[in-house]
């Protein structure tokens, strides 16, 4: 199988993150990384575009050519199977709840604030969406913090793909300009899931 990711993405190390995981759940899984560089243009390309016409990072294809995009679909299907998802159906739609929340309030604040201060580099044309980011992204951050504060982990108190989807962007939420001191659980949260087994800290270039 082959990934074609960014590394300093939060959406396409998800992947990384949990392919780390998988390796202490019984299901390790061959993946190949292939660079992708998203401000240069090369999600854009013809080549690219043939796989997945929306032109997103990461994107899955499969030994048969099949390609999946979206990086919390790729998430539950690799981790299919493994106690990353619960076998309970609420725990499961739960975890669901989690990555939906993350996509739509969650990830459109933090992850946007944090590509036009890092890849970006905060240009003057940008300012203004960038300080209009910030309302939602503590929002967000106040739901996971009353969350955080009846449990260890997002669903009951087991390492899941909803903390996994979530941690990729809120660990690195100070680089959009979130203050995260101001959220004791989630920093509990945070030291918890990076002091599991086989955690894999984002890359930087």
């Amino acid at each position: 199988m082959l990934i074609y990711g960014d590394t300093q993405s939060g959406n396409c190390y998800k992947i990384q993150l949990l392919l780390s995981h998988l390796q202490t759940q019984s299901k390790p899984l061959k993946v190949e990384w292939v660079a992708m560089d998203i401000v240069n243009g090369d999600t854009k390309n013809a080549e690219f575009l043939q796989r997945t016409p929306i032109g997103k990072i990461p994107l899955l294809e499969l030994d048969d050519g099949r390609c999946l995009s979206e990086s919390n679909a790729i998430l539950n299907y690799l981790a299919a199977g493994s106690a990353l998802i619960p076998q309970d159906n609420w725990l499961k739609a739960k975890v669901l709840q989690w990555q939906f929340f993350e996509q739509y309030s969650h990830e459109p604040y933090i992850a946007v604030a944090r590509f036009i201060n890092l890849y970006l580099g905060l240009p003057d044309d940008k300012k203004e969406e960038y300080e209009s980011k910030q309302a939602g992204g503590h929002k967000a951050l106040k739901v996971m913090e009353e969350q955080l504060k009846q449990s260890d982990f997002l669903v009951s108190n087991q390492l899941s793909v909803a903390d996994i989807s979530l941690y990729a962007y809120t660990h690195v939420a100070h680089e959009g300009g979130f203050d995260i001191s101001q959220y004791p659980f989630i920093q509990q949260w945070l030291k918890r899931v990076s002091a599991l087994p086989q955690h894999l800290p984002m890359q930087t270039n």
